[in-house]
This record gives C-alpha cells, sequence and structure tokens, in this order.
C-alpha cells in the first residue's frame, strides 16, 4: 500500500527556511519519482519540485530555483524539499506525490496518482 506523509511544515518569517520531509512506504523512493507541489489559497496546485533515481535529475519552479533544492535520502526511504530565502509568496499547503514513474515529465497534479495529507507553510512577519 502505497502511503506518503510530510511533515515539517509551519511560520516562518520571510527570509527564513524550513525542511519539509515526505516519509514513503509501500514502495522504495529510490526507484521512482517523487513530486513537491504546493497549493495556495484561491490558486491551482502548482509542481514546485521533482526529482527521479537519476542522480542530477531535478526539475524546480521558475519562482522557486535558487532558494528550494529536493533531497532524498535512500536508505530512509524520504524525500526532503529544503525551502531557503522564504517569501510570503510561498506561504502554500505544500503536498508530495508520485505516479510511480521513472521520470519527471508529468507536470499537472491530476497525472499523480499519489499524495500525501499536505503541510501548510506560512510565510509571514
Amino acid at each position: 500500500q502505497v502511503q506518503l506523509v510530510e511533515s515539517g511544515g509551519g511560520l516562518v518569517q520571510p527570509g527564513g527556511s524550513l525542511r519539509l520531509s515526505c516519509a514513503a512506504s509501500g514502495f522504495n523512493v529510490a526507484n521512482y519519482a517523487i513530486a513537491w507541489f504546493r497549493q495556495a489559497p484561491g490558486k491551482e496546485r502548482e509542481r514546485v519540485s521533482c526529482t527521479t533515481w537519476r542522480d542530477g535529475d531535478t526539475s524546480y519552479l521558475d519562482s522557486v530555483k535558487g532558494r528550494f533544492a529536493i533531497l532524498r535520502d535512500n536508505p530512509k526511504n524520504t524525500v526532503y524539499l529544503q525551502m531557503n530565502s522564504l517569501k510570503p509568496e510561498d506561504t502554500a499547503v505544500y503536498y508530495c506525490a508520485t505516479d510511480l514513474g521513472s521520470h519527471c515529465g508529468r507536470v499537472h497534479d491530476y497525472q499523480y496518482d499519489y499524495w500525501g495529507q499536505g503541510t501548510q507553510v506560512t510565510v509571514s512577519s
């Protein structure tokens, strides 16, 4: 049974950092693509980042490039989203997801089959 559980969200001031965790069970993250999405109030869910088992095969939303990093810890079967230099516009519920595919070509939320419950990130002074 595929399960994804996010944690690590919270309230942070602009310019601060957070690290989100996505703990997987029922499959091995080392073998599949894992994505992070976010959804702000009144907005569509957008893909923030994605990583595959191929070293260096990652992608980022333009607005987070240079600030966010997606990392895999295969022994812990966990994927992280390290978020630095946070801005108020990063405020959203963040989700991890997988389609149990091997690449990051799918960018739309409807193309992903498995989702975590989400974790709230609020960037505010």
